[in-house]
């Protein structure tokens, strides 16, 4: 039987690291994501999201869409409190920018998600483990 999550495209071919800016109280580590003490972030290698969520998946929105979705996770995970979105809302605008996106598009992004976001940063959310034979 194999277990597994639905609902990624992506798969990361090599660890990244990235200072997001937020500061938990002490070091959070789960098996493909470590957030430290001083904001630094870090994604494993074979860490797997689903890019940008409504958005077409172009380079200037891919590194973006992987922290974003990494520090979502750690919020379903009860990680983060929920508190700490707008942060990584903010995240994602700024690798956007970063990464040569044009900034009215970057700004829709942004607010597409402070918007419509909530939700997948809820625990009620987390994606279930399916089986198959």
């Amino acid at each position: 039987m194999i277990r597994y999550r639905s609902g990624y495209k992506y798969q990361l071919a090599e660890p990244d690291a990235l200072n997001v800016g937020i500061i938990p109280p002490e070091s959070i580590v789960t098996p493909f994501i470590c957030l430290s003490e001083r904001g630094n972030l870090y994604i494993n290698g074979g860490y797997a999201w689903d890019g940008a969520t409504g958005f077409p998946d172009i380079p200037s929105i891919m590194r973006g869409s992987l922290v974003h979705d990494a520090l979502y996770q750690l919020m379903r995970l009860g990680h983060l409190p929920p508190a700490c979105r707008a942060q990584a809302d903010t995240m994602l605008y700024r690798c956007c920018l970063e990464d040569g996106m044009f900034k009215p598009m970057a700004w829709a992004v942004f607010k597409a998600v402070r918007l419509a976001g909530s939700s997948a940063a809820s625990p009620t959310n987390a994606k279930p483990i399916l089986e198959a034979p």
